[in-house]
C-alpha cells in the first residue's frame, strides 16, 4: 500500500489528544484488546468505530463534509461478457485502488455498493481543505485505474477490446453522520451533499470527474480549472450545475 501509514490513531488523537498506537511494538498491548486499524480508514483505529456505533446511537451528528461517489462504468456489460472470477478480479482491483487513494487522502471509505464506492472526507479525521482533499483522492482513484492492466480487458466473442472507466460524484457541504434504520442499522451520511455527489457520479463519463460549484469554490477550482455545464439529475426540480475536472 502507498498511502502513508500513520503510527498512532489521527482520530483519538484530533478528537481526544489520546496516543492510540496502531503499528509498532507499542501497538501490541492494544491489539491483545482489540484495538486495531479500522477497516474504513486504517489510519483510525477501532475506538473510533465504537465512538461511532454506540455514541452516534442517540443523536445524528452535523458534519461539514466532502462526499465522494467513484462507480465503475461498463462493469454490468463485461460482467455478461467476462467470466465470474476476471470479473471478481477487476472489482477486487478497483476496490482495492479506491481505498488506498481514498485513504491516502484521510478519507473515510464508508460504503462499497455493487460497483461503487462511496467516501467521506473530514470526519472523523478534519482537515479544512476536505475538498481539495476529495478531488486529489478522485484524481488519484483515476490514475490508479487507468495505469492498471485490468483495466483495458478484452470483451469476449469477437466484441473487440473495452476499457474499463471509472465516473466520479464530488459534494462538499452539511450532512447528518451517525446510525439510520431500525430493522437494518446503517453507519453512514445522509443529506443533500451525500444525493447531489451520488447523482453526478451517475451522470460522469468514464474516466470524468464531476464536481459541484461548492467543490469548485472550497478546492480554488472556480479560476478555469473547471468546464462548468447544467445538468439535469434524477430527483432534482432544476439543472445543477456541475464541473468537470
Amino acid at each position: 500500500m502507498s498511502y502513508p501509514q500513520a503510527m498512532i490513531c489521527k482520530g483519538c488523537w484530533q478528537q481526544m489528544h489520546l496516543p492510540i498506537p496502531l503499528r509498532g511494538p507499542a501497538s501490541l498491548p492494544f491489539r491483545a484488546f482489540g484495538i486495531r486499524p479500522s477497516r474504513m480508514n486504517p489510519n483510525t483505529c477501532t475506538i473510533c468505530e465504537l465512538m461511532f456505533t454506540r455514541v452516534m446511537k442517540a443523536r445524528k451528528i452535523p458534519v461539514d463534509v466532502s462526499v465522494l461517489f467513484a462507480d465503475l462504468r461498463d462493469y454490468t456489460a463485461l460482467s455478461q461478457s467476462l467470466p465470474t472470477d476476471t470479473v471478481s478480479v477487476l472489482l477486487d482491483v478497483f476496490y482495492d485502488e479506491c481505498a488506498d487513494a481514498i485513504w491516502e487522502f484521510d478519507g473515510l471509505l464508508n460504503k462499497t455498493i455493487g460497483d461503487a464506492v462511496m467516501a467521506i472526507f473530514n470526519f472523523p479525521i478534519q482537515h479544512s481543505d476536505h475538498a481539495e482533499r476529495a478531488v486529489a483522492a478522485a484524481r488519484e482513484i483515476r490514475r490508479r485505474c487507468h495505469a492498471r492492466p485490468e483495466f483495458h480487458v478484452a470483451k469476449r466473442a469477437g466484441v473487440g477490446e473495452q476499457e474499463l472507466g471509472v465516473g466520479i460524484g464530488i459534494d462538499s457541504g452539511q450532512a447528518s453522520f451517525g446510525e439510520f434504520g431500525r430493522s437494518h442499522r446503517d453507519l453512514t451520511a445522509i443529506g443533500m451533499v451525500v444525493n447531489t455527489a451520488a447523482r453526478a457520479q451517475s451522470v460522469a463519463e468514464p474516466g470524468q470527474i464531476l464536481v459541484s460549484r461548492s467543490v469548485c469554490d472550497r478546492a480554488g477550482l472556480q479560476k478555469g480549472e473547471g468546464s462548468g455545464r447544467p445538468y439535469q439529475l434524477k430527483g432534482f426540480d432544476k439543472p445543477v450545475e456541475l464541473f468537470a475536472v
